[in-house]
């Protein structure tokens, strides 16, 4: 017995070693003799499968980069449309405040049809008083336009500003650089960037004008219908606070649009009376570009007046000056006074934001990235404050 016991453990395949002393000994494995492979591990793939999986990778990457140019081409060839619907939502987003007050004494669709009557009464009144006015006025500062430049550059006060100035920088040149390329059509759309740039001709058409009502009633009119669609993608429990986060955030796009059609509308009748007073040329046109100008967040107002001022210049010095005081005073008084009571309840989104959001906007996509940016900083706001905060909070 004892002697097959030592054989035993003498021809074990698997001898331990013991270390240590007396009887808490630790016994190791041995280490194993060659270059044996480890238990489990898989062969190495020949270079064929390996070239046939590059293959495969790299037929892949090429789909994506063909879907993704294909995508883009088909974003081109939509961003008309794209340009209306996003007006469309714009619109029925900023009108439904006024539907939804005026549902207390209506129903719903009697109220959407009042508030779509008075908005066609209120184009076609536009249509058929100043936008002859305008066209007039357009074509007397476009057949006078050479006139305009020599004007504005021999002006006395161009004279003085450049007696103030370095004698290497020449302030003619440039003002006539400025004009000439505000003179030059192919600019107007580039003004705009990205998706405006493609619509901006058709957009102003009475072919865009009717789309674009077309597609507001529509939204007006389905605006619940499509909350409720979209909150059929959420689980039954949380529906009851998605609704009340869409609610929230329409509304907050809503006010926004009014505030913001509000500040446009004050400051294009204030500037129509004033260049009135003082004898601006063309100051019907001067004032629906103040108008147009005081839509775009930040910057809007400012370029709107430096335009109005140099056609000012045209006619006069004093005239130029009298509506560069004007302008300073009231970019004061909308910034301090007219803005924060309008804008502080229609969205509450920081001063540094609005800042960031519209220079963002304004650089991805022009005009139109600058009038959704602040809509959509709003929006993101509301969703952290309704939905991340309270689940930090409860976690």
């Amino acid at each position: 017995m004892k002697r097959r016991g030592s054989r035993r453990t003498e021809t074990a395949p698997e001898q331990k070693q013991a270390v240590g002393t007396g009887t808490a000994a630790i016994t190791l494995p041995e280490k194993p003799q060659g270059n044996g492979r480890k238990r489990g591990a898989q062969p190495a793939q020949p270079p064929g499968e390996l070239r046939i999986h590059a293959f495969r990778v790299g037929f892949i990457g090429a789909l994506g980069v063909l879907a993704a140019l294909l995508l883009g081409s088909i974003l081109g060839q939509l961003s008309t449309v794209i340009l209306y619907v996003v007006f469309a939502v714009f619109l029925a987003l900023g009108l439904d405040p006024l539907v939804s007050w005026l549902e207390q004494w209506m129903p719903r669709w009697v109220a959407i049809l009042v508030i779509v009557a008075a908005v066609i009464g209120v184009v076609a009144i536009l249509v058929a008083t100043i936008v002859p006015i305008i066209i007039e006025q357009t074509t007397t500062v476009v057949d006078n336009w050479d006139e305009i430049i020599a004007g504005i550059v021999g002006s006395p006060f161009v004279a003085w500003v450049q007696s103030l100035l370095p004698a290497d920088f020449d302030i003619n040149s440039q003002i006539q650089d400025a004009l000439a390329w505000l003179a030059d059509p192919s600019h107007l759309a580039s003004l705009g960037g990205g998706v405006l740039a493609v619509g901006a001709g058709i957009a102003g058409g009475f072919t865009g004008v009717v789309i674009v009502l077309i597609l507001m009633l529509y939204f007006m009119a389905s605006l619940r219908a499509m909350k409720g669609y979209a909150a059929r993608f959420v689980p039954a429990s949380s529906r009851g606070k998605f609704l009340e986060l869409t609610a929230d955030i329409t509304g907050s796009v809503g006010r926004y649009v009014m505030g913001q059609g509000a500040l446009g509308l004050i400051n294009g009748v204030l500037s129509f009376i004033y260049l009135s007073i003082i004898g601006a040329p063309a100051p019907i046109l001067l004032a629906f570009i103040a108008f147009l100008g005081s839509l775009v967040p930040l910057v809007g107002t400012l370029a709107g007046a430096i335009i109005v001022s140099l056609v000012c210049l045209a006619a006069s010095p004093l005239t130029a000056l009298a509506s560069i005081i004007y302008y300073l005073v009231y970019m004061q008084v909308e910034a301090y006074v007219i803005s924060p009571r309008i804008m502080t309840r229609a969205v509450a989104v920081p001063g540094a934001l609005v800042v960031i959001a519209a220079v963002a906007g304004g650089t991805l996509g022009g005009v139109l990235g600058a009038l959704v940016a602040i809509p959509v900083a709003a929006s993101l706001i509301i969703i952290i404050e309704k939905v991340l905060f309270p689940r930090q909070d409860a976690a």
